[in-house]
């Protein structure tokens, strides 16, 4: 059969299945032309054909497919035929740096899309609505579970399409610039959207299972600002320490935790302490997740060779005052974040460490030398994110004989308003809406260098450090319990009590 008689048999009130886009025939060089007699699903294709295409065209259609084999131009004319309105695309920039040409795409105005276009899009905009941090897409045996990451737990979303969720999975992975015909191997990429006046970049990351692919999407609010110290919920005594040790001329401030606890917003709270005008401000970064005027910022990029530790070994290059690496992950960076610390420059960076006084064995575990800790550490903050209660729904109630026994025993005193949500439409019904986070500080003074110095056990470092005045994360924890911002399940939950 010639492709004219194909173009001319095909049925006149025949169109696109919902769930195939523009793009996707256009990628693979496929199109649907109509049913034969037999009732199979007609389907012009490139040499050779692309057959996950194919299969979900069978599965889009719910028809055996008839394979029709035509030169790439005569199937690119029948997708156009075919497609009666192009889609609007969510243009990417995958990989790149330079946002001037970069055109991203509200997400609002593609929600009359066909429906794999309309869902995915929604779901990012359900997402940045609810404040969601993750969006994971979950292969199963019955198709695609779907769930938002609110305040560090996971919870439901928004379920997709029925039989649709291959379609789904390319979709992201088109936007994403990745290789969607490619299903065995783990790939990453990144979408970059405008949503309103927001500009998100939407980190995508997808790896096969028994059921097909799963896919995690986190989302990163490039127009955001970050978050000013006094806003982060440090006890007063912790904040005034830490502001006299962002304004030092040397040394190294740690902060530690968990992935997911906060310590990048720490971390750029703190570097806002520093005058930009005044002094040449560093960072090496894995993602940026702002954009701080004055300070120069350089993205970690494995591809093109740029590590944290060369980037920062260029960087100190660049006469800097003040330097910011995103993490130390190896023996390479510690060290030589160790070093601009002893050669005059102060130097932040984040470790992940249960508490504050576990960065020092850290350290030593990426080679640091003792001497080196005691010369140049000259303070470790810790921290963990425990969700905030709901201010909508929050009610007073009263502990169990168990929680107020916690309490105490770990020097709780004073007045206590104990809150709980209720559950709201504010708070998705979990009585919680935001996070606020608990501190420790460790702050190295002479007697505590010594000792560092000198090879001193945890336990030994413990002792000195709560003899200087150190607070615990369980009393900073117990402290939020009491003012009425926590509870006691949830500071119980993420320190594991």
């Amino acid at each position: 059969m010639s492709p004219s008689a194909s173009a001319a048999s095909a049925s006149p009130v025949f169109s696109l299945a919902e769930g195939i886009s523009r793009e996707y025939l256009v990628h693979h060089r496929v199109c649907p032309l109509g049913f034969s007699p037999e009732g199979e699903l007609r389907v012009a294709t490139g040499d050779p054909p692309a057959r996950d295409a194919v299969d979900d065209l069978a599965i889009a259609y719910n028809r055996e497919v008839l394979l029709e084999v035509m030169p790439a131009d005569e199937v690119q004319r029948l997708i156009e035929r075919l497609v009666t309105r192009t889609e609007r695309a969510i243009e990417l920039a995958a990989g790149s740096t330079s946002s001037e040409d970069d055109f991203a795409t509200d997400v609002r105005d593609l929600a009359n899309q066909p429906p794999v276009i309309r869902y995915v899009n929604l779901l990012v905009r359900d997402a940045y609505d609810a404040g969601a941090s993750d969006i994971h897409l979950e292969s199963n045996a019955s198709g695609i579970a779907v769930r938002f990451r609110l305040d560090g737990v996971l919870s439901g979303a928004p379920e997709p399409p029925g039989q649709l969720h291959h379609a789904i999975v390319s979709r992201i992975k088109l936007l994403a610039d990745l290789d969607i015909a490619e299903r065995r191997r783990p790939q990453d990429g990144r979408i970059r959207v405008r949503l309103e006046d927001r500009d998100l970049d939407l980190r995508v990351s997808t790896v096969p299972t028994m059921y097909g692919e799963s896919v995690v999407i986190r989302l990163l609010d490039r127009g955001g600002r970050p978050v000013q110290l006094d806003e982060l919920g440090m006890p007063a005594s912790i904040e005034s320490r830490v502001r006299e040790l962002a304004r030092r001329p040397h040394g190294m401030i740690l902060v530690t935790g968990p992935t997911g606890s906060g310590k990048t917003t720490t971390v750029y709270s703190s570097l806002a302490l520093r005058s930009a005008g005044s002094e040449k401000i560093v960072t090496v970064e894995d993602p940026i997740e702002y954009n701080l005027p004055g300070i120069t910022q350089v993205p970690v990029n494995r591809q093109a060779g740029v590590t944290f530790a060369s980037a920062l070994r260029s960087l100190l290059r660049q006469d800097p005052d003040v330097v910011m690496v995103g993490e130390m992950r190896d023996s390479e960076t510690a060290e030589i974040a160790t070093q601009a610390a002893m050669t005059g420059h102060l130097v932040f960076s984040t470790l992940h460490t249960n508490d504050a006084l576990g960065a020092i064995p850290r350290l030593r575990d990426l080679g640091v030398p003792e001497y080196l800790i005691a010369a140049t550490l000259e303070g470790v903050l810790a921290q963990r994110l425990v969700r905030r209660v709901c201010g909508s729904c929050g009610v007073p109630y009263h502990p169990s004989a168990g929680e107020m026994e916690r309490i105490v025993e770990d020097g709780g005193e004073g007045e206590v308003v104990f809150m709980r949500g209720t559950g709201c439409a504010s708070c998705r019904g979990t009585g919680y809406r935001g996070r606020i986070a608990l501190f420790e500080l460790v702050e190295m003074t002479d007697v505590l260098k010594e000792a560092v110095a000198q090879r001193a056990s945890r336990q030994e470092l413990g002792e000195v450090a709560m003899a200087s005045g150190m607070r615990t994360l369980r009393e900073d924890g117990w402290e939020k319990v009491r003012r009425g911002w926590t509870t006691a399940e949830e500071v119980l939950r993420v320190l594991k009590l």
